[in-house]
Protein backbone atom coordinates (compact mmCIF):
# COMPACT_ATOMS: atom_id res chain seq x y z
CA UNK A 1 0.00 0.00 0.00
CA UNK A 2 1.28 3.56 -0.76
CA UNK A 3 0.33 6.96 0.21
CA UNK A 4 -0.09 9.69 -1.64
CA UNK A 5 0.90 13.46 -1.02
CA UNK A 6 -2.39 15.49 0.12
CA UNK A 7 -3.63 16.73 -3.16
CA UNK A 8 -1.34 14.76 -5.61
CA UNK A 9 -3.08 12.96 -8.67
CA UNK A 10 -0.16 11.32 -9.86
CA UNK A 11 -1.37 7.77 -11.27
CA UNK A 12 0.43 4.95 -9.13
CA UNK A 13 3.28 2.82 -10.53
CA UNK A 14 1.56 -0.57 -11.41
CA UNK A 15 2.91 -4.07 -10.89
CA UNK A 16 3.65 -5.72 -14.42
CA UNK A 17 -0.13 -7.31 -15.34
CA UNK A 18 -1.81 -5.49 -12.87
CA UNK A 19 -4.32 -2.65 -14.06
CA UNK A 20 -6.79 -0.04 -13.22
CA UNK A 21 -9.22 -2.37 -12.41
CA UNK A 22 -7.32 -3.82 -9.78
CA UNK A 23 -6.90 -1.10 -7.57
CA UNK A 24 -9.06 0.22 -4.37
CA UNK A 25 -8.77 3.80 -4.45
CA UNK A 26 -9.66 5.42 -0.95
CA UNK A 27 -9.39 9.18 0.10
CA UNK A 28 -9.16 9.79 3.55
CA UNK A 29 -9.44 13.59 5.37
CA UNK A 30 -7.92 13.91 8.70
CA UNK A 31 -10.44 15.35 11.77
CA UNK A 32 -8.43 16.75 14.42
CA UNK A 33 -8.41 17.88 17.43
CA UNK A 34 -8.12 21.61 18.93
CA UNK A 35 -4.52 20.86 19.66
CA UNK A 36 -4.14 19.09 15.91
CA UNK A 37 -4.42 15.70 17.25
CA UNK A 38 -5.91 12.89 14.63
CA UNK A 39 -9.16 12.04 16.21
CA UNK A 40 -10.46 9.98 12.93
CA UNK A 41 -10.64 10.24 9.34
CA UNK A 42 -13.84 10.84 6.83
CA UNK A 43 -13.53 8.31 3.78
CA UNK A 44 -14.20 8.69 0.55
CA UNK A 45 -14.77 6.67 -2.48
CA UNK A 46 -12.40 7.37 -5.57
CA UNK A 47 -12.43 4.11 -7.14
CA UNK A 48 -15.51 5.52 -9.33
CA UNK A 49 -16.57 8.90 -10.26
CA UNK A 50 -16.77 11.15 -7.62
CA UNK A 51 -20.77 12.00 -7.96
CA UNK A 52 -21.87 8.55 -7.98
CA UNK A 53 -23.00 8.52 -4.46
CA UNK A 54 -25.34 5.92 -4.32
CA UNK A 55 -26.30 2.82 -1.41
CA UNK A 56 -23.91 0.44 -3.46
CA UNK A 57 -21.16 2.86 -3.42
CA UNK A 58 -21.44 2.90 0.68
CA UNK A 59 -21.34 -0.26 0.73
CA UNK A 60 -18.57 -0.85 -1.78
CA UNK A 61 -16.50 1.57 0.40
CA UNK A 62 -17.19 0.18 3.47
CA UNK A 63 -16.19 -3.28 2.13
CA UNK A 64 -13.34 -1.96 0.25
CA UNK A 65 -11.61 0.01 3.37
CA UNK A 66 -12.27 -3.23 5.50
CA UNK A 67 -11.20 -6.22 3.01
CA UNK A 68 -8.28 -4.58 0.57
CA UNK A 69 -6.74 -1.36 2.02
CA UNK A 70 -6.75 -2.87 5.03
CA UNK A 71 -8.40 -0.86 8.21
CA UNK A 72 -4.99 -0.94 10.39
CA UNK A 73 -2.94 0.86 7.23
CA UNK A 74 -5.92 3.42 6.50
CA UNK A 75 -7.47 4.22 10.33
CA UNK A 76 -5.49 2.63 12.67
CA UNK A 77 -7.56 2.61 16.03
CA UNK A 78 -9.68 5.87 15.10
CA UNK A 79 -13.07 6.71 14.45
CA UNK A 80 -14.31 6.34 10.56
CA UNK A 81 -16.62 8.54 9.40
CA UNK A 82 -18.56 7.30 6.20
CA UNK A 83 -20.98 9.38 4.42
CA UNK A 84 -24.18 7.64 3.80
CA UNK A 85 -27.26 7.82 1.83
CA UNK A 86 -30.16 7.17 3.52
CA UNK A 87 -31.02 4.09 1.69
CA UNK A 88 -27.79 2.72 2.80
CA UNK A 89 -28.47 3.12 6.54
CA UNK A 90 -30.78 -0.11 6.41
CA UNK A 91 -28.37 -1.69 3.81
CA UNK A 92 -27.05 -5.29 5.58
CA UNK A 93 -23.40 -4.46 4.58
CA UNK A 94 -23.47 -2.71 8.16
CA UNK A 95 -24.36 -5.96 10.21
CA UNK A 96 -20.48 -6.76 8.93
CA UNK A 97 -18.97 -3.98 10.81
CA UNK A 98 -18.13 -3.34 14.52
CA UNK A 99 -19.90 -0.21 15.67
CA UNK A 100 -17.54 0.77 17.96
CA UNK A 101 -15.43 1.55 14.60
CA UNK A 102 -17.43 3.62 12.30
CA UNK A 103 -19.60 6.98 12.29
CA UNK A 104 -22.28 7.01 10.24
CA UNK A 105 -22.86 10.48 8.44
CA UNK A 106 -26.53 10.96 8.02
CA UNK A 107 -28.36 13.47 5.60
CA UNK A 108 -30.81 15.10 6.24
CA UNK A 109 -34.17 14.57 3.36
CA UNK A 110 -34.68 16.45 -0.42
CA UNK A 111 -36.40 19.70 -0.35
CA UNK A 112 -39.91 19.04 0.23
CA UNK A 113 -39.84 15.81 2.26
CA UNK A 114 -42.84 15.66 4.84
CA UNK A 115 -43.19 15.63 8.25
CA UNK A 116 -44.01 12.31 8.15
CA UNK A 117 -41.30 11.14 5.70
CA UNK A 118 -38.83 13.08 8.51
CA UNK A 119 -41.00 11.09 11.31
CA UNK A 120 -40.33 7.83 9.35
CA UNK A 121 -36.66 8.09 9.78
CA UNK A 122 -36.35 7.37 13.65
CA UNK A 123 -37.24 3.68 13.64
CA UNK A 124 -33.88 3.22 11.30
CA UNK A 125 -31.75 5.88 13.55
CA UNK A 126 -33.04 4.30 16.48
CA UNK A 127 -31.85 1.01 15.54
CA UNK A 128 -28.80 1.79 14.53
CA UNK A 129 -28.10 3.60 17.69
CA UNK A 130 -29.27 0.27 19.71
CA UNK A 131 -26.39 -1.53 17.67
CA UNK A 132 -23.82 0.72 18.84
CA UNK A 133 -23.43 3.01 15.83
CA UNK A 134 -22.75 6.87 16.19
CA UNK A 135 -24.93 9.01 14.10
CA UNK A 136 -23.26 12.24 12.62
CA UNK A 137 -25.66 15.30 11.16
CA UNK A 138 -24.92 18.91 9.28
CA UNK A 139 -25.96 22.00 10.23
CA UNK A 140 -29.71 21.26 8.58
CA UNK A 141 -30.32 19.45 11.42
CA UNK A 142 -30.67 22.16 13.82
CA UNK A 143 -34.10 23.22 11.39
CA UNK A 144 -37.15 23.29 13.10
CA UNK A 145 -38.34 20.22 11.05
CA UNK A 146 -36.31 17.99 12.08
CA UNK A 147 -36.22 18.43 15.99
CA UNK A 148 -36.90 14.59 16.69
CA UNK A 149 -33.66 14.04 15.01
CA UNK A 150 -31.94 16.04 17.52
CA UNK A 151 -31.43 13.31 20.02
CA UNK A 152 -29.78 10.83 17.76
CA UNK A 153 -26.50 12.98 16.96
CA UNK A 154 -23.45 11.83 18.38
CA UNK A 155 -21.91 14.75 16.36
CA UNK A 156 -23.27 17.94 14.75
CA UNK A 157 -20.77 19.14 11.59
CA UNK A 158 -21.13 22.75 10.66
CA UNK A 159 -19.93 23.69 7.36
CA UNK A 160 -17.95 26.85 7.74
CA UNK A 161 -18.12 27.12 4.00
CA UNK A 162 -22.40 27.42 4.06
CA UNK A 163 -22.87 30.60 6.50
CA UNK A 164 -20.93 33.76 7.58
CA UNK A 165 -18.74 33.04 10.77
CA UNK A 166 -20.50 35.91 12.56
CA UNK A 167 -23.38 33.44 12.86
CA UNK A 168 -21.30 30.55 13.97
CA UNK A 169 -22.03 31.25 17.68
CA UNK A 170 -25.73 31.39 17.61
CA UNK A 171 -25.29 28.02 15.98
CA UNK A 172 -22.97 26.24 18.57
CA UNK A 173 -25.44 27.74 21.15
CA UNK A 174 -27.87 25.67 19.64
CA UNK A 175 -26.34 22.66 19.14
CA UNK A 176 -25.12 22.46 22.63
CA UNK A 177 -28.94 23.11 23.91
CA UNK A 178 -30.63 21.30 22.37
CA UNK A 179 -28.25 17.88 21.40
CA UNK A 180 -25.98 16.08 23.24
CA UNK A 181 -23.24 15.73 20.30
CA UNK A 182 -19.69 16.69 19.82
CA UNK A 183 -19.62 19.78 17.12
CA UNK A 184 -17.25 19.39 14.31
CA UNK A 185 -16.41 22.46 12.55
CA UNK A 186 -15.51 21.11 9.00
CA UNK A 187 -14.65 23.29 5.46
CA UNK A 188 -11.96 24.91 8.18
CA UNK A 189 -9.64 26.63 5.41
CA UNK A 190 -8.07 29.49 7.48
CA UNK A 191 -6.48 30.38 10.46
CA UNK A 192 -9.20 32.83 11.78
CA UNK A 193 -11.90 30.47 11.17
CA UNK A 194 -9.80 27.94 13.50
CA UNK A 195 -9.70 30.35 16.38
CA UNK A 196 -12.87 32.04 16.37
CA UNK A 197 -14.28 27.98 16.27
CA UNK A 198 -11.69 26.87 19.14
CA UNK A 199 -12.71 30.59 20.84
CA UNK A 200 -16.96 29.52 20.64
CA UNK A 201 -15.90 25.68 22.56
CA UNK A 202 -15.61 23.70 19.49
CA UNK A 203 -12.93 20.85 20.14
CA UNK A 204 -13.30 19.29 16.28
CA UNK A 205 -12.19 20.00 12.74
CA UNK A 206 -11.80 19.03 9.24
CA UNK A 207 -10.66 21.12 6.21
CA UNK A 208 -7.76 21.92 3.82
CA UNK A 209 -6.54 23.88 6.85
CA UNK A 210 -4.86 21.19 8.27
CA UNK A 211 -5.10 18.43 5.68
CA UNK A 212 -6.45 17.91 1.80
CA UNK A 213 -7.57 14.92 1.19
CA UNK A 214 -4.79 11.93 0.69
CA UNK A 215 -5.44 8.59 -1.27
CA UNK A 216 -4.63 5.14 -0.66
CA UNK A 217 -4.12 2.92 -3.24
CA UNK A 218 -5.11 -0.69 -2.33
CA UNK A 219 -3.90 -3.62 -4.94
CA UNK A 220 -7.16 -6.05 -4.33
CA UNK A 221 -7.35 -9.58 -5.60
CA UNK A 222 -11.00 -10.42 -6.69
CA UNK A 223 -12.70 -14.02 -7.53
CA UNK A 224 -14.58 -14.79 -10.27
CA UNK A 225 -18.48 -13.79 -10.02
CA UNK A 226 -18.78 -17.33 -11.08
CA UNK A 227 -17.29 -18.41 -7.83
CA UNK A 228 -18.59 -16.01 -5.72
CA UNK A 229 -21.98 -16.85 -7.29
CA UNK A 230 -21.10 -20.65 -6.46
CA UNK A 231 -20.92 -19.61 -2.99
CA UNK A 232 -23.81 -17.48 -2.72
CA UNK A 233 -26.29 -20.45 -4.01
CA UNK A 234 -24.59 -22.69 -1.33
CA UNK A 235 -25.26 -20.32 1.24
CA UNK A 236 -29.22 -20.01 -0.03
CA UNK A 237 -29.57 -23.28 0.35
CA UNK A 238 -27.74 -23.19 3.95
CA UNK A 239 -24.99 -25.87 2.68
CA UNK A 240 -23.21 -27.24 5.55
CA UNK A 241 -19.49 -25.91 6.87
CA UNK A 242 -17.77 -28.86 4.76
CA UNK A 243 -19.22 -28.10 1.27
CA UNK A 244 -18.41 -24.31 1.77
CA UNK A 245 -14.88 -25.28 3.04
CA UNK A 246 -14.61 -26.66 -0.17
CA UNK A 247 -15.87 -23.98 -2.10
CA UNK A 248 -13.37 -21.59 -0.10
CA UNK A 249 -10.49 -24.16 -0.91
CA UNK A 250 -11.36 -24.05 -4.53
CA UNK A 251 -10.49 -20.57 -5.21
CA UNK A 252 -7.22 -19.00 -3.65
CA UNK A 253 -8.89 -15.35 -4.20
CA UNK A 254 -12.49 -16.55 -2.12
CA UNK A 255 -10.41 -17.66 0.73
CA UNK A 256 -7.38 -14.51 0.64
CA UNK A 257 -10.22 -12.26 1.12
CA UNK A 258 -12.13 -13.72 3.34
CA UNK A 259 -9.35 -14.51 5.81
CA UNK A 260 -8.20 -10.95 5.32
CA UNK A 261 -11.69 -9.45 5.69
CA UNK A 262 -12.46 -11.08 8.97
CA UNK A 263 -9.65 -10.32 10.60
CA UNK A 264 -9.50 -6.90 9.91
CA UNK A 265 -10.01 -4.46 12.73
CA UNK A 266 -13.26 -3.03 11.28
CA UNK A 267 -15.14 -6.47 11.97
CA UNK A 268 -14.14 -6.29 15.65
CA UNK A 269 -13.15 -9.59 16.65
CA UNK A 270 -10.33 -10.02 19.77
CA UNK A 271 -8.58 -13.57 17.81
CA UNK A 272 -7.17 -13.71 14.82
CA UNK A 273 -8.63 -16.75 12.61
CA UNK A 274 -6.39 -18.88 10.42
CA UNK A 275 -8.13 -21.30 9.25
CA UNK A 276 -11.68 -21.34 6.15
CA UNK A 277 -13.63 -23.67 8.66
CA UNK A 278 -12.85 -21.63 11.37
CA UNK A 279 -13.84 -18.31 9.09
CA UNK A 280 -17.16 -19.98 8.28
CA UNK A 281 -17.67 -20.52 11.81
CA UNK A 282 -17.67 -17.50 13.56
CA UNK A 283 -19.63 -15.38 10.57
CA UNK A 284 -22.06 -17.97 10.08
CA UNK A 285 -24.55 -18.09 7.24
CA UNK A 286 -26.23 -15.09 7.41
CA UNK A 287 -23.52 -12.70 7.45
CA UNK A 288 -21.33 -14.92 4.89
CA UNK A 289 -24.26 -14.54 2.66
CA UNK A 290 -23.59 -10.51 3.22
CA UNK A 291 -20.05 -10.63 2.50
CA UNK A 292 -20.48 -12.64 -0.57
CA UNK A 293 -22.93 -10.75 -1.97
CA UNK A 294 -20.34 -7.43 -1.12
CA UNK A 295 -17.76 -8.88 -3.00
CA UNK A 296 -19.43 -9.36 -5.91
CA UNK A 297 -20.59 -6.59 -6.21
CA UNK A 298 -16.95 -5.28 -6.25
CA UNK A 299 -15.54 -7.43 -8.10
CA UNK A 300 -15.53 -8.04 -12.49
CA UNK A 301 -16.70 -10.57 -14.60
CA UNK A 302 -13.03 -12.02 -14.82
CA UNK A 303 -11.34 -12.04 -11.99
CA UNK A 304 -7.62 -13.53 -11.55
CA UNK A 305 -5.69 -16.11 -14.49
CA UNK A 306 -7.69 -19.28 -13.87
CA UNK A 307 -4.12 -20.89 -14.49
CA UNK A 308 -2.62 -19.54 -11.46
CA UNK A 309 -5.42 -20.22 -9.64
CA UNK A 310 -5.53 -23.93 -10.57
CA UNK A 311 -1.87 -24.32 -9.70
CA UNK A 312 -2.52 -22.87 -5.97
CA UNK A 313 -5.41 -25.13 -5.78
CA UNK A 314 -3.02 -28.31 -7.07
CA UNK A 315 -0.53 -26.86 -4.68
CA UNK A 316 -3.10 -26.97 -1.65
CA UNK A 317 -4.44 -30.05 -2.03
CA UNK A 318 -1.01 -31.90 -2.84
CA UNK A 319 0.50 -30.45 0.62
CA UNK A 320 -3.02 -31.47 2.39
CA UNK A 321 -2.64 -35.20 0.96
CA UNK A 322 1.40 -35.43 1.57
CA UNK A 323 0.84 -34.08 5.39
CA UNK A 324 -2.13 -36.32 5.92
CA UNK A 325 0.19 -39.14 7.46
CA UNK A 326 2.58 -37.17 8.66
CA UNK A 327 1.28 -34.61 10.99
CA UNK A 328 -2.02 -33.65 12.86
CA UNK A 329 -5.54 -32.42 11.24
CA UNK A 330 -5.24 -29.45 11.93
CA UNK A 331 -1.74 -29.46 10.64
CA UNK A 332 -3.08 -30.63 7.48
CA UNK A 333 -5.32 -27.78 7.22
CA UNK A 334 -2.61 -25.05 7.34
CA UNK A 335 -0.15 -26.88 4.93
CA UNK A 336 -3.48 -26.26 2.47
CA UNK A 337 -3.39 -23.10 3.37
CA UNK A 338 0.91 -22.67 2.72
CA UNK A 339 -0.19 -24.58 -0.55
CA UNK A 340 -2.73 -22.75 -2.02
CA UNK A 341 -1.03 -19.04 -0.92
CA UNK A 342 2.14 -19.58 -2.29
CA UNK A 343 1.61 -18.01 -5.42
CA UNK A 344 -0.25 -14.89 -4.14
CA UNK A 345 2.58 -13.24 -5.06
CA UNK A 346 1.80 -14.57 -9.17
CA UNK A 347 -1.65 -12.96 -8.24
CA UNK A 348 -1.61 -9.97 -6.80
CA UNK A 349 1.45 -8.54 -8.83
CA UNK A 350 3.15 -7.42 -5.59
CA UNK A 351 6.12 -9.25 -3.66
CA UNK A 352 4.86 -12.51 -1.48
CA UNK A 353 5.90 -10.53 1.86
CA UNK A 354 3.72 -7.53 1.08
CA UNK A 355 0.79 -9.80 -0.11
CA UNK A 356 0.87 -11.69 3.00
CA UNK A 357 0.78 -8.20 4.92
CA UNK A 358 -3.17 -8.07 5.03
CA UNK A 359 -3.89 -11.48 6.29
CA UNK A 360 -3.04 -13.46 9.37
CA UNK A 361 -1.51 -16.53 9.44
CA UNK A 362 0.03 -19.22 11.45
CA UNK A 363 4.01 -18.46 11.89
CA UNK A 364 4.86 -21.47 10.66
CA UNK A 365 2.77 -20.88 7.80
CA UNK A 366 4.53 -17.86 7.04
CA UNK A 367 7.77 -19.60 8.18
CA UNK A 368 7.33 -21.66 5.17
CA UNK A 369 5.87 -19.51 2.51
CA UNK A 370 8.87 -16.35 3.41
CA UNK A 371 11.87 -18.35 4.45
CA UNK A 372 11.62 -22.00 3.45
CA UNK A 373 12.05 -23.12 7.50
CA UNK A 374 9.92 -25.27 9.70
CA UNK A 375 7.70 -28.35 9.50
CA UNK A 376 5.64 -27.42 5.81
CA UNK A 377 9.08 -26.10 4.07
CA UNK A 378 10.26 -30.01 2.45
CA UNK A 379 6.49 -30.55 1.59
CA UNK A 380 6.51 -26.82 -0.06
CA UNK A 381 9.74 -28.32 -2.01
CA UNK A 382 8.56 -31.41 -2.84
CA UNK A 383 5.21 -30.27 -4.33
CA UNK A 384 7.25 -27.80 -6.39
CA UNK A 385 9.33 -30.25 -7.51
CA UNK A 386 6.26 -31.91 -8.32
CA UNK A 387 5.31 -29.42 -11.09
CA UNK A 388 8.84 -28.06 -12.21
CA UNK A 389 10.40 -32.18 -13.01
CA UNK A 390 13.35 -31.24 -10.35
CA UNK A 391 14.49 -35.03 -9.90
CA UNK A 392 17.14 -33.30 -7.43
CA UNK A 393 14.80 -31.09 -5.44
CA UNK A 394 12.16 -34.36 -5.53
CA UNK A 395 14.40 -36.73 -4.36
CA UNK A 396 15.76 -35.07 -1.71
CA UNK A 397 13.30 -33.80 0.22
CA UNK A 398 10.66 -36.76 -0.22
CA UNK A 399 13.61 -38.77 1.21
CA UNK A 400 13.81 -36.39 4.08
CA UNK A 401 10.10 -36.97 4.62
CA UNK A 402 10.18 -40.77 4.13
CA UNK A 403 8.20 -40.55 1.34
CA UNK A 404 8.35 -43.02 -1.73
CA UNK A 405 8.02 -41.81 -5.25
CA UNK A 406 5.13 -43.92 -5.43
CA UNK A 407 3.68 -42.34 -2.26
CA UNK A 408 4.28 -38.67 -3.74
CA UNK A 409 3.44 -39.33 -7.81
CA UNK A 410 -0.45 -41.08 -6.71
CA UNK A 411 -0.62 -37.83 -3.80
CA UNK A 412 -0.18 -35.34 -6.60
CA UNK A 413 -2.60 -37.44 -9.26
CA UNK A 414 -5.12 -37.50 -6.67
CA UNK A 415 -4.98 -33.67 -6.17
CA UNK A 416 -4.91 -32.88 -9.99
CA UNK A 417 -7.94 -34.93 -10.28
CA UNK A 418 -9.65 -33.28 -7.53
CA UNK A 419 -8.34 -29.55 -8.66
CA UNK A 420 -10.08 -30.69 -12.08
CA UNK A 421 -13.38 -31.65 -10.79
CA UNK A 422 -13.49 -28.52 -8.81
CA UNK A 423 -12.92 -26.78 -11.65
CA UNK A 424 -16.45 -28.84 -13.82
CA UNK A 425 -18.21 -28.22 -11.11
Amino acid sequence: MSFIAPGAHASPTLPQGVDDDNLAVIARQAIVNEKSEVYGYELFDRSTARDAHTAASDAALLFNALSYAGAEALVGQKAVFINCTQESLAGGHLELIHPDKVVLEVPTLDEGATQAEIEARLSIFTALRERGFRLAFNQNLLRRAYASWLPMASFVKLDLQSFALKDAQSLVNFARTYTNAKIVAEKVETAEQFEHMRELGVHYFQGYWFAKPDLVRAQTIRPSQATILQLINLLRKQAGTAEIEDLLKKDPTLSFNLLRFINSSGFGLSCEITSFRHAVMILGLKKLFRWAALLMTTSRSGGSSPAVGQTAVVRGRLMELLTAELLPPEESDNAFVVGVFSLLDVMLGVPLAKALESVALPQPVVDALLHGTGVFAPFLELTKACESGDDATFARNANALHLTNHQVNWAHLQALTWAESLDSE
